[in-house]
């Protein structure tokens, strides 16, 4: 299995994940998972990635630590993917297309 097969798969896998939990949260919360939501989980969560930084950083309020950053990341790539997903964009296809042109352009 390539490389690009690999990861596709994995974060298929991921995506899954996040769906099956953002559908007992939507039903247990009663949530209409619409635009505002998908977005403002997004900003909510690196929002809290900021934050969780900060602290571990020595530059927030409180103290942080590596698992609450881990944690706030987690959360992140969660909302992410569930927007691609949302979205019908597939973030490895995506990411590979947009990143992996810089390693073409080095290549010439």
């Amino acid at each position: 299995m390539e490389q690009e097969e690999i990861m596709d798969e994995r974060l298929s896998d991921l995506t899954d994940l996040a769906r099956r939990i953002s559908d007992l949260y939507a039903e247990r919360f009663d949530v209409e998972r619409d635009a505002t939501w998908y977005l403002g989980k997004m900003s909510e969560e690196l929002g809290e990635v900021t934050s969780a930084y900060l602290k571990l950083a020595g530059q927030g309020r409180g103290a942080g630590s590596r698992a609450d950053l881990e944690n706030e990341v987690a959360d992140l790539l969660g909302f992410v993917l569930l927007f691609a997903d949302w979205q019908g964009i597939d973030p490895g296809k995506a990411l590979q297309r947009k990143w992996g042109s810089y390693l073409e352009a080095e290549k010439v």
